[in-house]
C-alpha cells in the first residue's frame, strides 16, 4: 500500500497520521508497515537550539499510536464486519508493551503486527516495531475494537456537562 492507500483506508490525517506505507500484507494474519521519523515532527517543534539528544527521542505514545494504526490496517483488510457500515476503530486495552530502544529523527520504524485472534467487532494483535532490524517495542496483545460511528457522536438535543 502507498501512502495514497493509506490515507484512504485511515481516518487520520496530520499531524495524526502515522503509517507512511504498507510492505507486505496478508489479510486475516500480518502487516508489515513504516513510518519515517522527520526533525519536522510537530513533537519536536517545541525544542530549543540547544536540546540535548535525549529530547529527541520520539515519544512513546506516539510509537503506541503508529503501531496501532498499522494494525488498524490489518484489521480494516481482514473483517467484514470492520467494513460495514460507519465503523469507528477504538484502542481498547494493552498488555506487555515493553520499549527496548529510543527512537530518533532519522530512523525508519518497523510496524511488524500478526492477528492473534478476531472476536466480531474486537481484534487482538501481538507484533513489535523494530528499527534497523533492532527490537524497539514489543506488544504481547493489543485489543481493538470496532463501533458504531454514530453511538459515539452526541445525538441531537444531547447537553454535555463541563
Amino acid at each position: 500500500m502507498e501512502a495514497y492507500e493509506v490515507r484512504r483506508a485511515l481516518p487520520h490525517r496530520f499531524p495524526m497520521l502515522m503509517v507512511d506505507r504498507v510492505l507486505e500484507l496478508v489479510p486475516g494474519e500480518r502487516i508489515v508497515a513504516v513510518k519515517a521519523i522527520t526533525c519536522n515532527e510537530p513533537c519536536y517543534q517545541r525544542l530549543g537550539e540547544d536540546a540535548g539528544p535525549e529530547e529527541f527521542a520520539y515519544p512513546p505514545s506516539l510509537l503506541v499510536e503508529s503501531w496501532g494504526q498499522a494494525a488498524g490496517l490489518l484489521a480494516l483488510h481482514g473483517s467484514e464486519e470492520a467494513l460495514a457500515g460507519d465503523q469507528v476503530m477504538l484502542a481498547g486495552a494493552m498488555s506487555g508493551v515493553t520499549f527496548h530502544r529510543a527512537a530518533l529523527p532519522g530512523d525508519v520504524l518497523e510496524h511488524r503486527v500478526q492477528l492473534f485472534r478476531a472476536l466480531s467487532d474486537t481484534v487482538i494483535f501481538d507484533g513489535r516495531t523494530t528499527i534497523d532490524g533492532e527490537p524497539a517495542v514489543t506488544f504481547t496483545r493489543m485489543v481493538m475494537a470496532f463501533r458504531p460511528g454514530d453511538l459515539l457522536r452526541p445525538s441531537a438535543g444531547a447537553t454535555s456537562v463541563s
